[in-house]
């Protein structure tokens, strides 16, 4: 199985665990207003959905199948 296979099925692992989960809440923070030694920063909450995950077992398997057919 060549490099691309590989990826492939580390991408189908990453939806399965997607899905799995029901989503991967992340935080983005980021600094609104730096002023002196004063700084105000905001804090952003989301989720990666779950159809994200179902989305990534498809193209991880798309990978496999490309990385298994044999070069002519």
């Amino acid at each position: 199985m060549r490099l691309l296979g590989w990826i492939g099925i580390l991408v189908i692992l990453a939806g399965i665990d997607i899905v799995a989960v029901g989503g991967i809440p992340y935080t983005k923070s980021r600094n609104e207003v730096e002023v002196g030694p004063i700084v105000v920063r905001s804090q952003e909450r989301g989720m990666i959905p779950a159809y994200v995950g179902v989305i990534a077992i498809v193209i991880g398997a798309g990978l496999v199948i490309v990385g298994r057919k044999k070069s002519a």
